[in-house]
């Protein structure tokens, strides 16, 4: 999945991490000739690359930010009570990533894509709702769950320091 650029940070060792806005960090290191990023190493050439995106492997693999906090979550739904929109596909907003916690019972949850991919959710396994990732769930029978929301903490002491 292709993630913008919103800041950057450094690791332990000094190299540059960028931000990206959904939530995850990627280094931008410049280590020729294998990789070719001399805009890295620079405050105004990382500062040209604020906006534009990056591949993030970490949101393909569907992983969670750990820094994340919750914010929001929906009341507990049953088969009878699942909203439509939720039944159709729709996705969360920009940096915006969701949990589907089962209680009871199992419920299929689909990723739209070529190809889609589903998987049955149950007490154990839960959905990791990927920010701007088209999305549907189905009652495979009786059922109980909650969708709780995330999103980047908004306290400076937990936000990586920006140029």
């Amino acid at each position: 999945m292709q993630r913008s650029i919103i800041g950057y940070c450094q690791d332990d060792a000094g190299d540059w991490k960028a931000e990206l806005d959904c939530g995850h960090f990627q280094h931008i290191r410049h280590q020729p000739p294998f990789i070719l990023r001399p805009w890295s190493t620079t405050p105004e050439g990382r500062e040209s690359k604020l906006g534009q995106t990056l591949h993030c492997v970490l949101c393909d693999e569907g992983a969670f930010p750990p820094s994340f906090e919750t914010y929001k979550q929906t009341p507990i739904f049953d088969q009878n009570t699942i909203p439509k929109g939720l039944l159709r596909a729709h996705s969360t907003k920009k940096g915006v990533w969701a949990k589907i916690v089962l209680l009871e019972g199992s419920l299929l949850y689909t990723i739209e894509g070529a190809p889609p991919q589903s998987t049955t959710l149950t007490p154990t396994a839960h959905g990791v709702v990927v920010p701007e990732v088209e999305h549907h769930v189905a009652s495979e029978g009786p059922v109980r769950f909650y969708v709780a929301f995330y999103k980047k903490p908004s306290s400076p002491e937990q936000s990586p320091h920006k140029e």
